[in-house]
């Protein structure tokens, strides 16, 4: 089948004119759900933009400039940062954050070493599936309470005006997601938001006394100097060993809350690489191989730990961009970092995301959630899964049940294992003792080394 044109190559440098554009574009692609994360998770979306940035940049320098890849915050990492804040404080989570990181450069220097087969062993579709429908439908609660409840007081108070705002939300981010086309059909999480936003201003429940406030002193500014000063403030970073000793907060609880998720992101990771070959026309997986697209992933994440931000991940909504513009120069890429650098140091701009109620984003996290569920189907689906098979019909029932009814293992008074760290345990153990390992490989797609042709074919 005849290769689509490619309107920029993954080296070519975009026309000025033309590069803010496209880099915004990427921009906004990634913005609704980067900033969903510290919301649910009660980080900084302003440090959620900068480590977004700076872990997108680190990824491209180890990769050689050579894969076109926005990263951004990690779905799969909500339960768990908000378990480890609830064990170690924010600070936790953050050394949780660290050691995935860690764990995700042990896992690139195995496959440099060993290639993938080992991986495959561990983590076939039979196993990543269903763990990944249990990050979708283990989160649900949290859309729901998000969408129908008072934010804010400590028992829970049915508002059915915060849920209808999030109906609202909900249904203009469906709409756009079905109807628009073009460069807004690739953002209909940004324009839920937006539309949600106004109408919770018409609701009366959004505070804009801190937008206020930020316009005030911006506007009040005697000179130039004062002026920068009121737009530009350094959010709210958590660094460690300048604002906590992170050897004081480590513990077991943690470690077990954050490091086994890790694994699944990888196996996540993979398959956006496969479809980001597939798309771009060059095989990634080879060159610049999959080793070191795993590290820079990792690095990111690392680098987000080291601020206070979420771990990071490559995003599936820009890979949808690339797919569809056809643009996959990695310069573009590097633009739509800086200026998401740009956004989390504005302090209106800060102040105007910390400002949208809960409800609007209860509204799209019950698309989004569910969305993370389907895809954990999608898997079971691409890979051809025989669920009639009793081996695979077994490891998915324990690994649903055991995640999404939240049981635990108390392994001591403060350490316990549970949720979908437990789950994902569990359904690994399952698959290497269980006879018939080959089932739960399916056709093999989640892995296979697919040759792909290097595109050169470009518009000029």
């Amino acid at each position: 089948m005849k290769q689509e044109k490619v309107a920029l190559n993954v080296n070519e440098v975009p026309k000025p004119q033309k590069w803010l554009i496209l880099s915004l574009q990427h921009l906004f692609a990634m913005f609704g759900a980067t900033i969903l994360v510290p919301f649910l998770t009660g980080l900084s979306p302003a440090v959620a933009l900068v480590s977004s940035g700076l872990g997108t940049l680190a990824y491209l320098l180890i990769t050689k400039g050579k894969i076109p890849a926005y990263l951004g915050s990690s779905f799969a990492f909500i339960a768990p940062i908000i378990g480890a804040t609830a064990s170690g404080g924010v600070e936790g989570a953050m050394v949780g954050s660290f050691l995935a990181g860690i764990v995700y450069g042990l896992v690139a220097l195995f496959i440099r070493l060993l290639g993938l087969n080992w991986l495959m062993r561990i983590l076939p579709p039979i196993v990543v599936g269903p763990v990944i429908i249990v990050i979708g439908l283990g989160l649900a609660s949290t859309a729901i309470d998000m969408a129908m409840y008072v934010p804010g007081i400590d028992e829970q108070v049915y508002s059915s005006t915060h849920f209808l705002v999030a109906l609202v939300t909900l249904t203009v981010t469906i709409i756009a997601s079905i109807f628009l086309r073009g460069f807004f059909g690739l953002i209909p999480i940004l324009i839920g938001i937006v539309f949600g936003y106004i109408f919770s201003i018409l609701q009366g429940i959004v505070d804009t006394s801190e937008i206020k406030a930020e316009w005030a002193e911006i506007t009040s500014a005697g000179s130039i100097g004062e002026f920068f000063t009121a737009i530009f403030q350094k959010p709210d970073f958590i660094i460690p060993f300048v604002n906590y000793s992170p050897f004081e907060i480590l513990s077991g609880e943690i470690i077990l809350i954050m490091v086994p998720v890790a694994l699944v992101t990888i196996a996540e990771h993979i398959g956006d690489q496969m479809v980001l070959s597939k798309v771009v026309g060059n095989n990634f997986i080879k060159k610049p191989g999959l080793h070191r697209s795993i590290l820079g992933d990792g690095v990111a994440t690392i680098i987000a730990s080291f601020l206070g931000g979420p771990p990071n991940t490559t995003y599936g909504e820009n890979i949808g961009v690339l797919s569809i513009t056809r643009v996959f120069s990695v310069f573009v890429i590097g633009g739509a970092a800086v200026l998401a650098l740009f956004f989390g140091f504005t302090g209106i701009i800060t102040a105007t995301i910390s400002s949208i109620p809960s409800a609007v984003m209860g509204g799209v996290s019950i698309l989004l959630f569910g969305i993370i569920a389907s895809n954990g189907l999608r898997m079971l689906i691409d890979n051809q899964i025989d669920l009639s098979d009793k081996r695979n019909l077994i490891i998915s029932s324990v690994i649903l049940v055991i995640g999404i009814g939240g049981a635990f293992i108390q392994v001591t008074e403060n350490l316990q294992i549970a949720g979908m760290a437990l789950s994902a345990l569990i359904g690994v153990t399952l698959n290497l003792l269980l006879p018939g390992k080959e089932s739960g490989y399916g056709n093999g797609a989640m892995f296979e080394d697919t040759d792909v042709s290097e595109n050169k074919e470009h518009v000029a």
